[in-house]
């Protein structure tokens, strides 16, 4: 696993990167269950972990409005729950990256065993809005992960 600013950024390995998510008090409903919700709170948080192992300066990116990433389409499958102090995986997968697109599946595992599947779709945008190319230094990095 390796950081990025002092946060454990996961790792990535075989195109696959990995980020650990503990299940906290506050991402659990009444019944000490993952609110559902929550799960996509999990993916988030991995698919911009692995930006910042994937590509130098993509803080700076985000931090100058240069671009950012709309979530554009998801399909969520939830298998099973996860409950409080659960140790998680989550496994993302980029399986394309366009001109002004990315296409990304992930898969929550808990124990070996997937609890929640994600098909993401994320369109680039700029300061307006509107979709814009993705930084050829960054796409560059993300097709590294497609398979051939």
């Amino acid at each position: 696993m390796r950081e990025h600013g002092g946060v454990n950024s996961g790792a990535i390995s075989g195109g696959v990167h990995v980020f650990p998510v503990r299940v906290y008090y506050e991402d659990t409903d009444a019944g000490g269950v993952v609110y559902y919700a929550n799960y996509l709170k999990f993916a988030e948080r991995a698919r911009t972990e692995m930006m910042h192992l994937l590509a130098d300066g993509y803080g700076e990116l985000l931090a100058d409005g240069e671009i950012a990433f709309a979530v554009r389409r998801c399909e969520a499958d939830f298998l099973a729950p996860a409950r409080l102090d659960d140790l998680l995986e989550v496994h993302t997968t980029v399986t394309d990256a366009g001109g002004s697109s990315v296409t990304a599946e992930q898969v929550i595992r808990h124990d070996e065993s997937d609890i929640t599947r994600l098909r993401m779709r994320l369109a680039c945008v700029n300061q307006a809005g509107r979709p814009t190319r993705i930084p050829s230094a960054l796409r560059a990095a993300l097709q590294t992960l497609t398979p051939s």
